[in-house]
């Protein structure tokens, strides 16, 4: 049981060290999505103004993530990228917004928030690996 603890606990002391700016938007989006926010006031002229600020926030966050990922990564190990950088957040959308409706009575989880995140994810992802590489390998 040691080595698994010492191996989770490296895990962790990695991701800390090559992800702090993904985990800290990460830990972000987990206190505005659980949060006792009051009613927010929804722009009328703006067509599904929730959903774009969902799409817009789960795509922000894919692309840290990536751009974390390109910083420190050479060749792309494509299983283990797109788990992280894009399955990893959508599945944590699904899960903050079951929370949301089953763990709070001030908030409720829609299924179309969580499309609305899988789209943020898609694009964020596009963005990551068709256009970050070259912006980062300039830099």
């Amino acid at each position: 049981m040691p080595q698994i603890l010492n191996k989770v606990l490296e895990m962790l002391t990695n991701w800390l060290k090559h992800y702090p700016l993904s985990l800290l938007t990460a830990i972000i989006i987990v206190i505005l999505s659980l949060a006792p926010i009051g009613q927010v006031e929804i722009v009328e002229d703006v067509p599904f103004a929730d959903k774009w600020t969902h799409m817009v926030m789960y795509g922000a966050f894919v692309i840290i993530i990536w751009w974390e990922y390109w910083r420190h990564h050479h060749r792309v190990d494509w299983t283990r990228s797109l788990m992280g950088a894009f399955i990893a957040p959508i599945a944590m959308s699904g899960i903050l917004e079951l929370m949301q409706a089953y763990c709070t009575n001030y908030r409720s989880g829609e299924w179309l928030d969580l499309a609305a995140n899988a789209v943020g994810a898609c694009v964020g992802t596009l963005i990551g690996v068709a256009i970050l590489p070259h912006f980062i390998a300039k830099m």
